[in-house]
């Protein structure tokens, strides 16, 4: 036990003199130890002798109680809907996750490996690439080591080559995406790229360590999805009508929000955010029963937003002149 827990502790792995000073043991018994976990574990030894543990095989053992398995159902089901590309690994982790309960819970056991089943055939985009970049971004992350990413920008139309260091990735709603959030050696400030435009991702042997002041907790706590500014956050004011105020209250959008209930049904509806920008998808879904109060920039958005509305919209008679000759076309 205490020789798997030494090279999961170490990534790179370790000589077999390495190992037998930290755990005070002759070679030779390294070596018997060595043997007897490759038994159990996938324990994997270089042309060099650097002895180490496979950690895409490594099955971590966790015992859950019914409870804790629906909450892990539900992240992963809520993962797997809104993500447009399939990952094999939520099928699997869907799976043993349902057969882990059969015992005791086999209704939801079924459930559960009924979801996985529709997953993996689910028409969601197979793309090895995506999954190979993903793959590596994880592993660059659990082993501290920077991996070396080429990302396609699409406003610029060209690629951008990074030496990153991985210090989240997240699932990201707008766009149905996952993102990477990471920081550049010598730079100051972070990156957040899109998975699925990394075109190439390669990991390095150059190890880092998160500053010590680095908390993405704290980084991404004013943050609407996963937009961050080093600036105080900006308080944002929506006024919701009473036909959806039942709504808003129903649910905690942002840590900070504060609803106010007005006489005639209305809401006010106060966050501060650390990029309102952000929101604006979330905003226009409401259409013309949210109207933004501040902050000014937000508002001047939301009002030209409306009048290009009002412009794509207002032929409809001529439309309908249309419709009226050749028939109902919709």
């Amino acid at each position: 036990m205490e020789l798997e827990h030494l090279l999961l502790a170490h990534p790179s792995g370790l000589r077999r003199s390495e190992i037998a000073r930290r755990l005070a043991v002759h070679r030779s018994t390294v070596s018997r130890y060595v043997d007897e976990l490759s038994n159990l574990l996938p324990v994997t030894e270089s042309d060099d002798g650097i002895v180490g543990i496979d950690r895409d095989s490594y099955l971590n053992n966790i015992r859950l109680t019914i409870h804790e398995s629906l909450a892990l159902y539900l992240a992963s089901r809520l993962m797997t809907d809104r993500m447009d590309r399939f990952n094999p690994h939520s099928a699997a982790a869907l799976r043993k996750l349902g057969q882990s309960l059969r015992a005791f819970a086999p209704t939801i056991a079924d459930h559960i490996v009924t979801e996985a089943d529709r997953v993996e055939s689910a028409k969601t985009r197979r793309d090895p690439a995506y999954l190979a970049v993903l793959d590596t971004l994880a592993r660059g992350w659990s082993e501290g080591r920077l991996v070396k990413v080429v990302h396609h920008s699409v406003h610029r139309n060209v690629d951008d080559s990074y030496l990153l260091a991985v210090h989240i990735i997240v699932p990201y709603a707008v766009g149905q995406s996952v993102q990477v959030i990471g920081k550049c050696p010598g730079e100051d400030h972070l990156r957040t790229l899109r998975i699925d435009r990394i075109v190439y991702a390669v990991l390095t042997n150059d190890t880092y360590v998160p500053p010590a002041d680095e908390d993405m907790t704290s980084a991404l706590k004013n943050a609407w999805g996963i937009w961050y500014s080093d600036a105080d956050p900006v308080e944002v004011v929506l006024r919701f009508s009473k036909q959806v105020a039942h709504r808003v209250r129903e649910t905690v959008w942002h840590a900070s929000q504060i609803m106010e209930d007005l006489a005639d049904g209305r809401l006010i509806w106060r966050a501060r955010i650390a990029e309102p920008r952000e929101m604006f998808p979330w905003i226009r879904g409401w259409g013309a029963d949210v109207e933004v109060l501040g902050p000014p920039e937000l508002r001047e958005r939301m009002s030209k937003e409306a009048t290009a509305l009002v412009d794509l919209y207002e032929p409809s008679a001529n439309l309908s002149k249309e419709v009226d000759k050749t028939g109902d076309r919709f």
